[in-house]
């Protein structure tokens, strides 16, 4: 007894089966987590040390080196960049994907211990924060205030909003932007300090002291121990004020004497405006592997919790969440699967006509998607774009097994037999078959699982996911179709329309075989034109535009713009609000806007638009922007660049193209390379707009000082230092508490005494002898200018060319320019790298190119084993250049891009259209045992598989429809990988009815001689 007919005599075993599929999904379901991409273990940790006073130069030489030689030896490090400017250095190391962030982690900490003890004496300890580099803040949140000032809101946010929300285990960290942090400022005037003959050194002596902290011990006696606190603290402006500088007799020189004292901000570079107002902007990003739907729902959460417990007139809410985009997206895919599924029904019932026949190919669906639920949690899983974008196309795929079994099933009723006999001798002709099929499929996927990176992480969950569903398919298809074909098929015609049907496709079919008879009297044309299709695979591949995902609709408009160097933030703001207004005029305009200022880059400012939900909305973001460059072209005085942000795991957010030039070679000569190379960029019309992070642009007043002169009146080079320092450069001396928090204390010359070189001659200094001298008797002065950052790449000198695509421009056609440029342009001790998506572009992209030959190798494997021939297996891969170049042709025609998707759904065709291949030899080989000869064989094995071969196609073809019309958040995405399906299969199943049996004619072995004893165990190549 076979397989199959365990099942057909006992209905009960074959119904419990199937009814555990849909038990143990559904309870698997409940226990899966959502998200928008698998999770990929993409982790930053980042490196922050203070270096208070210290030029970027004296940061990168101290601190940043230093650090970075010890980093470089951590296991697990992809690579590290560093920032170093005045007063602080920045470290980002980036694991590669999956590598146990903790561990590196617990290595670098250890490791900076010895090094800090090498550091200068005001070094601060370096502070070490983890993140998922993966997708960059999923979700801001935006505070403002009619009561508060901004400081007080800043500090209101950093005592107790940002540390409730830190305590979200799902919370990687929080960055609040336009911050204004408290710190005592005092402004000094040198005018009133020479008149009260107060030096720089005793002003800053004077206000250390004053202000010194420390714990004043303990009183302890046999039985009682009193803690003992001394009353040194000061907080308030008047505290400050009144701080003793000098005293002579009864005279006091105090602070409030000479200088200004305020309770202000400690920077005022940046500002947030948020619905017009100004406000800050807290970026929160998830914890590495943690899914943004999981972050956006404990945020919220905790958000309602702190709402009751804000002062009256502060308000805190959500600005941007991915996570809408992403909930809109599985919204309209689970959409989709039910769509989907209706339509295949209906493809189905159009081919068979009776309903009868249709319940048992569409039972398949619910039982093998609920199915592999359970198989994906077991395999850890999550139900994410890509998996449920796997379940719509497994839609069309999962009927294919049971629609070839019903179908024969219903040959052998047509010839006469009763339907339990039918479903014996049809399930076992067929076992074999569908077996093939389903291990051809799985056999296609099995490459993926050595997938590194992240685009490893991400396909393999579609590819196994869809080969779960594939292979339950298969399982239904052996157990429940037959039995259920033995109880509700009926030997006679069922209806007036299926007997209509089965005579059109009787009528078809026969003039399918005359077609098919007369091409085989032109087998040299139809061996040119397979030699035509599989020789234009390269050049259309080559042809295609690339890039790593497409550009999708997430519901936010943005723009970008610079001023001139000498413009300050209240320019910025001023003309912020002309980019406010366009984006307001535009009808799509949503709920709100918020402006960053001078936050990301100096001179660089954002503003950034919700536009209305996609169903109410017409225009697409991608038909909108063409308006808004219009707009912003004809503003005047600024370089005004809107761009659509994309979401792209491992990119760290930012513009999508981040072209690294590194060398060992000094900063200057790296400025000047930059610079030509952006110039390149921005005048070939393939870039929008971009930037370089290292630019010669920032006002520096460099002091020569006569060290001669100096000397002989006594002044120590740290006098002048201190001076400079305390005067110019915003340093703290000192920290002060207020509302249970410590704050800096920065002392510095006023407005009015910093305009120009000219107040140097105002600043004095103490000599030995105790006189004051002007500053400027014992320096000069030159103007010059310095870069804000000094910036480093694996070590080396480096600068990021930061770039926006122009509309229609790929990844790939972008990157290949740059590098043609970097070429001609770069000196020799250059080379050049990538940060951005382009990193995650360049690294991943040609991985699946290998991937598709092992596909293709792996299938020929498993196809040679089973049908026990090195020919067949050629025969039926012969389907696979026609499918996969019909689908690439509708790649270059523009209608999609080579990317993630459409790679996975050209990969997706190399199983499905083999499955028509396999159908054709296995029956020729059936015919050949028979004694019918090679070309009668596959000629009739392609007419007589006429039916399952076009109802399968159409089921994939029609299924994916849904795809195609799609719309709203996630619909580029969705549109391509459907095309993609749904295009290779219509070319490729065309091809394969005649391509194959030509090819068979050609290739398999002549079996015409042999005879087979007749057995209703079936023949499959001696078996079935």
């Amino acid at each position: 007894m076979s397989f199959t007919d365990l099942f057909i005599r006992r209905p009960v075993l074959a119904i419990v089966i199937n009814l555990f599929l849909l038990l143990l999904g559904a309870m698997a379901y409940t226990q899966m987590e959502e998200r928008e991409y698998p999770k990929v273990e993409d982790t930053q940790l980042r490196i922050t040390t203070v270096y208070p006073g210290a030029e970027a130069e004296q940061v990168q030489s101290f601190v940043t080196t230093p650090l970075q030689e010890v980093m470089a030896a951590v296991e697990g490090v992809d690579y590290i960049t560093s920032s170093s400017a005045d007063g602080i250095s920045i470290i980002s190391v980036n694991l590669t994907s999956g590598y146990d962030a903790n561990e590196a982690m617990a290595e670098i900490t250890a490791l900076i211990a010895p090094v800090k003890n090498q550091f200068p004496r005001t070094v601060e300890y370096p502070e070490i924060v983890k993140s998922s580099a993966a997708l960059g803040a999923g979700l801001y949140l935006q505070a403002w205030s009619d009561t508060y000032t901004l400081e007080q809101l800043t500090d209101y946010m950093d005592r107790v909003v940002k540390p409730e929300i830190l305590t979200l285990s799902s919370v990687g960290g929080v960055v609040v932007y336009g911050a204004r942090e408290f710190s005592m400022r005092l402004w000094l005037d040198p005018v009133q300090m020479a008149a009260f003959d107060i030096s720089v050194e005793e002003f800053h002596s004077a206000v250390t002291e004053g202000t010194f902290q420390t714990p004043a011990g303990e009183i302890e006696s046999e039985r009682t121990t009193i803690k003992v606190k001394a009353d040194t603290e000061l907080s308030t402006v008047e505290d400050f004020e009144n701080i003793v500088i000098r005293q002579q007799g009864d005279e006091r020189v105090r602070v409030k004497d000479v200088a200004r004292v305020e309770l202000g901000a400690a920077s005022d570079a940046t500002s947030v405006f948020f619905k017009g107002k100004r406000g800050l902007s807290l970026s929160v990003t998830g914890a590495p592997g943690e899914s943004p739907l999981n972050v956006s729902r404990e945020i919220r959460k905790k958000l309602a919790e702190v709402e009751k417990q804000l002062p009256e007139g502060v308000h805190v809410g959500v600005s941007f969440d991915a996570a809408e985009a992403i909930e809109s997206s599985m919204t309209e895919v689970y959409k989709t699967i039910i769509e989907a599924s209706i339509i295949v029904l209906l493809v189905v019932f159009l081919f068979l006509g009776d309903v009868r026949s249709v319940m048992i190919p569409v039972v398949a669906i619910p039982l093998s998607l609920f199915g592999n639920l359970f198989v994906m949690w077991v395999l850890g899983y999550s139900i994410n774009l890509f998996t449920l974008l796997a379940m719509v196309l497994a839609i069309g795929l999962v009927v294919d097994d049971a629609i070839v079994v019903v179908e024969n099933i219903h040959r052998h009723i047509d010839e006469g037999l009763k339907p339990f006999d039918a479903a014996l001798k049809g399930a076992r002709e067929i076992a074999m078959p569908v077996v093939s099929m389903t291990l051809t499929l799985a056999a296609v996927y099995a490459p993926m699982g050595f997938l590194q990176g992240m685009t490893g992480e991400i396909i393999r969950e579609f590819v196994f996911t869809l080969t779960g569903a594939v292979i339950l398919s298969g399982l239904v298809a052996l157990t429940l179709t037959p039995m259920m074909s033995s109880r509700l098929l009926r030997a006679e015609s069922s209806s007036r329309f299926a007997r209509w049907l089965d005579h059109h496709f009787h009528q078809l079919q026969n003039g399918f075989r005359r077609q098919l008879s007369s091409a085989m009297t032109q087998r040299p044309v139809i061996v040119v034109m397979l030699v035509v299709m599989l020789a234009t695979i390269a050049p259309l591949t080559l042809l295609a535009k690339s890039e790593l995902v497409p550009v999708e609709d997430i519901g936010w408009l943005n723009a970008m713009f610079t001023v001139p160097a000498t413009a300050n933030i209240n320019y910025m703001e001023e003309e912020s609000e002309v980019i406010d207004d366009i984006f307001f005029s535009m009808p799509e305009y949503g709920e709100y806007s918020f402006r960053y200022i001078n936050v990301f880059n100096d001179r660089t400012s954002m503003v950034a638009v919700r536009v209305t939900p996609w169903d109410e909305r017409e225009r697409t973001a991608q038909e909108i922007f063409p308006d808004l460059v219009a707009a912003f072209s004809e503003v005047p005085g600024l370089q005004i660049n809107p761009f659509i942000v994309n979401r792209v795991p491992g990119s760290m957010g930012g513009l999508p193209v981040g072209l690294v030039i590194k060398t060992t070679q000094d900063y200057r000569l790296l400025a000047e390379v930059a610079d030509k190379m952006l110039a390149e960029a921005l005048t070939s019309g393939m870039f929008m707009f971009g930037f370089s992070d290292l630019n010669y642009d920032k006002p520096e007043l460099e002091v020569s000082i006569d060290r001669h002169k100096a000397a002989q009146l006594g002044i120590s080079m740290a006098s002048i230092g201190t001076a400079l320092t305390t005067l110019l450069g915003e340093a703290e001396i000192g920290r002060f508490t207020l509302y249970g928090n410590n704050y800096k204390i920065i002392p510095q010359a006023d407005d009015a005494s910093r305009t120009d070189s000219s107040w140097l001659n105002q600043y004095h200094l103490r000599t030995a002898g105790g006189d004051q001298v002007p500053l400027g008797t014992i320096i000069d002065t030159s103007l010059s200018a310095k870069p804000s950052f000094l910036n480093q790449f694996q070590q080396q000198n480096s600068t990021t060319l930061a770039l926006a695509l122009a509309p229609n421009v790929s990844m790939g056609e972008g990157l290949d320019f740059l590098e043609r440029k970097a070429q001609e342009h770069l000196p020799e001790g250059f080379s050049i790298d990538y940060q951005s998506e382009s990193r995650q572009f360049k690294k991943e992209g040609s991985a699946l190119y290998v991937v598709f030959f092992m596909a293709l190798l792996s299938i020929y494997l498993v196809l040679a084993a089973q049908f026990e021939s090195f020919r067949d297996p050629l025969v039926i891969l012969t389907t696979v250049p026609m499918s996969v170049c019909g689908a690439l042709v509708f790649l270059v025609l523009g209608f999609a891009t080579l990317n993630i998707y459409t790679q996975v759904g050209l990969i997706t065709l190399i199983g499905l259209i083999t499955k028509h291949g396999i159908l054709i030899v296995e029956f020729a080989n059936k015919l050949q045992l028979e004694g019918v000869s090679r070309a009668e064989a596959a000629v009739e094995a392609a007419a007589v598989r006429l039916r399952p071969i076009l109802m399968t196609t159409a089921a994939m073809v029609l299924g994916v429809l849904p795809l195609l019309l799609a719309s709203g958040a996630g619909a580029v995405s969705r549109f391509q990988i459907g095309l993609v399906i749904a295009t290779g299969m219509m070319v490729g199943t065309l091809c394969t009815l005649f391509v194959v049996p030509v090819m068979y004619s050609y290739l398999a072995k002549d079996k015409s001689d042999v005879r087979h004893p007749k057995s209703d165990a079936g023949i499959m190549t001696g078996s079935t």
